[in-house]
């Protein structure tokens, strides 16, 4: 694998760092710590880029608190220096990370996104009749820091940066040695790049090609529940082994008829509904939104582009008698945006989108990365995927093939 180096002086870079303050200020451009930095541009650049160079930057200066939408979560808010310093960064190491990625992973990356990978999934769901959904229990809280510096180690060779990436990871902890900081954008890459090795193993080793994973929810389709236990018997096995994480005990095998939930949305092979979290949270949102434009604290324009935003989620799926039933319920004061007005309102957004975003690799194309060997026992000639085979013995075969030593298939992939 060809690592990555001779990065830090292009992060460094004068123009890197005025590109990073100005994707940093997006959206923040009146608050008083965006007003301080920018009142002294061009110095506070200067001196974030001989900090960079020399490996010397501080970072770790978080302001914590909690949101409850929908479960409770801490939220680390880097400082305005900081996240001026997360930009810089991902704006030459992402091309990078984005190579180690397989075309289903949807979370943080251009071209990509939650709606796409609803699309994705509900096309499976149209070809199989099983489905597999897997979730990681605390997973930002859980990802271990050592493993994690070793994946990064064997995608970049430049040690300032590396090192860079260890104060970063040093910043924050839940237990010694676990944990990344939600909310910062380098931890949003991290995360999703720390389960690259979980892409490659299905989608290689045990040749799963209906595959979808959005950051730590990711699904399995397949023609038999058993099959399908016998890959999250897999998975359960690799995750520990190799990236010292645990499922959460809710993981759901059953056919795609019946539907699954997945990021908000509940999928049926032929229609996308909302999931029964969704209309607590959307109905929920609706009323404090209402109630805060009726109480003079939001114009009519704030709360247009509230609503506008909380009515973007909802329109991909069946849910008109959903929402006429919340305006007829609680005669809002934003009736006026409904039922049509938001739809246009979001496709002449779609068609607005900027050009020149790099190109994703397409699902007929051959991968990013060059493939690694697959286990003969599981070839696409064989009987459906290994069910008798024994987790540890397809893992021990699939190290094999990554350090090149394969000679024969152990007895249990046979």
């Amino acid at each position: 694998m060809n690592r990555h180096g001779q990065l830090m002086a292009k992060i460094a870079d004068a123009e890197n760092l005025r590109r990073a303050f100005w994707k940093a200020a997006k959206g923040k451009r009146g608050k008083a710590d965006c007003l301080a930095f920018r009142e002294r541009l061009d110095e506070n650049l200067a001196a974030l880029g001989a900090e960079l160079l020399a490996g010397d930057v501080p970072v770790g200066q978080y302001h914590y608190f909690k949101v409850h939408d929908p479960k409770q979560r801490l939220i680390c808010a880097a400082t305005f220096r900081e996240r001026v310093l997360h930009h810089a960064l991902m704006n030459v190491c992402e091309p990078a990370l984005e190579r180690a990625a397989v075309f289903d992973s949807y979370a943080c990356r251009k071209g990509k996104g939650g709606l796409l990978a609803v699309e994705r999934a509900q096309g499976y769901a149209r070809a199989h009749r099983w489905f597999l959904k897997m979730d990681i229990r605390k997973y930002f809280d859980s990802i271990h820091q050592a493993t994690l510096r070793e994946l990064l180690g064997r995608k970049f060779k430049d040690p300032v940066l590396l090192g860079v990436f260890d104060r970063i990871l040093a910043s924050y902890h839940t237990t010694p040695g676990r944990g990344l900081p939600i909310g910062n954008l380098t931890s949003q890459h991290f995360a999703n790049f720390y389960l690259a090795p979980l892409d490659r193993f299905l989608k290689e080793t045990l040749r799963r090609r209906a595959y979808v994973r959005y950051m730590d929810d990711f699904v399995v389709w397949g023609e038999s529940g058993r099959e399908l236990r016998a890959v999250c018997e897999w998975v359960r096995t690799f995750l520990a082994a190799e990236l010292k994480l645990e499922l959460k005990a809710n993981t759901a095998i059953n056919r795609t008829a019946f539907g699954m939930d997945f990021l908000g949305y509940r999928l049926f092979p032929g229609t996308v509904r909302l999931a029964r979290r969704s209309k607590v949270r959307f109905t929920r949102k609706f009323q404090r939104y209402e109630a805060a434009h009726l109480r003079g604290e939001w114009s009519e324009l704030v709360l247009q582009q509230r609503m506008q935003a909380l009515l973007a989620f909802v329109m991909p799926a069946d849910s008109g008698a959903f929402r006429r039933h919340v305006l007829q319920r609680f005669r809002v004061a934003a009736k006026r945006l409904e039922p049509c007005e938001s739809g246009r309102q979001l496709e002449q957004q779609r068609d607005q989108l900027p050009d020149g975003e790099p190109q994703q690799q397409q699902p007929d194309e051959q991968e990013q990365q060059p493939r690694v060997p697959f286990c003969p026992a599981l070839s696409s000639t064989s009987t459906p995927v290994g069910v008798e085979a024994d987790p540890a013995a397809i893992l021990s075969c699939h190290h094999r093939h990554r350090a090149g030593k394969y000679r024969a298939p152990p007895a249990g992939c046979q």
